[in-house]
């Protein structure tokens, strides 16, 4: 996607985005940086996140990549710290990273919840928590990236459910409490549904393609639009969030599902 025209919508933004090596996070970091801002690409693995990055800078696009554990609050000081020292500014944040154990709630393991909520949770607590000291004076956009499991169960996925359900919520309190101390700056969070991502093929990575063609079909049967989102569809919905076109929406919850929750 080439660089937008003047007019862009977050001409002169500087955005930071978390996951951003693939899937959502990439597609998103792609759409942000051809909007006009300028982007940081955050991701814990650090080699692909720099041939991402080469990829949209050969195109055109301002973007820098910076390595980074969600997880750890030094490293959410760090980068920070780092893109504050670079730009002199951020204006949004995209909690992006996420990752997936299937485990009902009988069979799940400690270790597994642990690291779920770990990434899943704790980052956009610490994600959170550090944009708001950096943009409660000078304004700005927080999205965090949710599910739709955020708003129903999945037997097979407790701790994703609740990582996802913690984030929806722990969203919306955050948006509160910038709009009670009169902060100009937006939470909300965005739930996709079944989206073409590595998250989602990589359900299949230790199975026969039989096994995945069948579990992909299960899981399409579930859409009444009857396919799976393009990263590309829900990089569509964080723009809109994090752009002036949502400037009077906050703590709210956007679903782009193709469906599914309407049932």
């Amino acid at each position: 996607m080439p660089p937008c025209a003047e007019g862009g919508r977050l001409n002169g933004k500087v955005a930071l985005i978390t996951g951003a090596a693939g899937g959502i996070g990439f597609a998103t970091a792609q759409r942000f940086a051809a909007e006009g801002a300028t982007v940081v690409l955050a991701d814990i693995d650090g080699e692909r996140l720099a041939m991402q990055t080469r990829q949209l800078a050969a195109a055109g696009l301002a973007v820098a990549a910076m390595p980074h554990n969600v997880t750890a609050e030094s490293a959410w000081d760090k980068i920070v710290a780092e893109i504050l020292g670079r730009y002199g500014r951020l204006d949004a944040l995209v909690n992006n990273a996420g990752i997936t154990r299937r485990g009902s709630a009988e069979e799940a393991s400690l270790e597994d919840w642990r690291q779920t909520l770990a990434v899943n949770l704790d980052g956009v607590f610490l994600g959170t928590r550090k944009g708001i000291e950096a943009m409660k004076t000078s304004g700005g956009a927080i999205v965090n990236v949710s599910s739709m499991l955020g708003l129903v169960g999945n037997p097979s996925s407790a701790a994703y459910c609740a990582s996802k359900g913690g984030v929806r919520n722990f969203t919306k309190a955050a948006a509160l409490h910038c709009a009670d101390r009169g902060y100009p700056l937006r939470i909300n969070s965005v739930h996709p549904g079944y989206v073409e991502t590595p998250m989602l093929r990589g359900a299949g990575e230790s199975h026969p393609r039989e096994t995945v063609d069948v579990y992909e079909a299960r899981l399409l049967s579930r859409v009444p639009m009857k396919r799976f989102a393009r990263p590309e569809e829900i990089a569509s919905a964080i723009l809109f969030l994090a752009s002036d076109d949502a400037s009077y929406m906050t703590g709210a919850e956007l679903v782009v599902d193709g469906g599914v929750t309407a049932h």
